[in-house]
């Protein structure tokens, strides 16, 4: 009975000295980060997963395919430059507010152009305005970052448009194009680029 009793005890022990995995080191990104990435919830695994066949016995679930993807497309652009700029991505509709020091301050969802009016480039920030009214009677907006020209208008950063006293959009649909041509950020994240990108601010916009 004592030699059970030890036998009990010791598998106790090696149950209770679970390690908690380090992040995979083979390119995936990190379920934590700073500027902007996923970070594991009260309900998630205390464990990073790795693939079964590094050790680990927990096999990857969806659930953390979806994190890996979600902290995947909040990753910087490889190719958006350098240097303090604001960095659009057309086919993420997503933007970045990056520090003289390459690293990204800021990110969130936009809504960019229903058209093809905007190439991949580098730009600078022409002019500013607090208040704007949008072409063919297409409502208001507030916080307008111009940086480059369109067929028709100046496009830029700035807020969801007010027409006839509603948003022309929800922030809940940001992340999908519906614009004419600009790019619509929250009101927090307008106000923000409102800060940042002062006259001659450069600007990037990736595929």
């Amino acid at each position: 009975m004592l030699v059970a009793a030890c036998l009990l005890t010791a598998t106790g022990l090696y149950g209770g000295l679970e390690v908690i995995a380090e992040p995979p080191a083979d390119g995936r990104p990190s379920m934590a980060d700073s500027s902007g990435g996923v970070k594991l919830g009260a309900g998630d695994e205390a464990r990073t997963p790795v693939r079964p066949d590094e050790g680990q016995r927990e096999p990857v679930t969806s659930r953390h395919v979806d994190a890996w993807v979600a902290a995947a497309e909040k990753m910087l652009p490889a190719d958006s430059g350098s240097g303090r700029r604001a960095v659009f991505s057309i086919s993420r509709q997503r933007v970045w507010i990056v520090s003289a020091a390459d690293r990204p301050l800021r990110t969130y969802p936009v809504s960019g152009s229903v058209y093809d009016n905007l190439k991949p480039g580098t730009y600078r920030v022409f002019s500013r305005s607090k208040h704007a009214r949008g072409i063919d009677d297409s409502g208001t907006m507030k916080w307008f970052v111009r940086f480059t020209r369109g067929p028709n208008a100046a496009i830029g950063f700035h807020n969801i448009p007010v027409d006839k006293g509603k948003r022309v959009q929800s922030r809940a649909q940001l992340g999908t194009p519906l614009s004419h041509g600009c790019i619509r950020q929250a009101e927090p994240d307008a106000k923000a680029m409102w800060r940042f990108a002062r006259l001659g601010t450069k600007v990037v916009v990736t595929d």
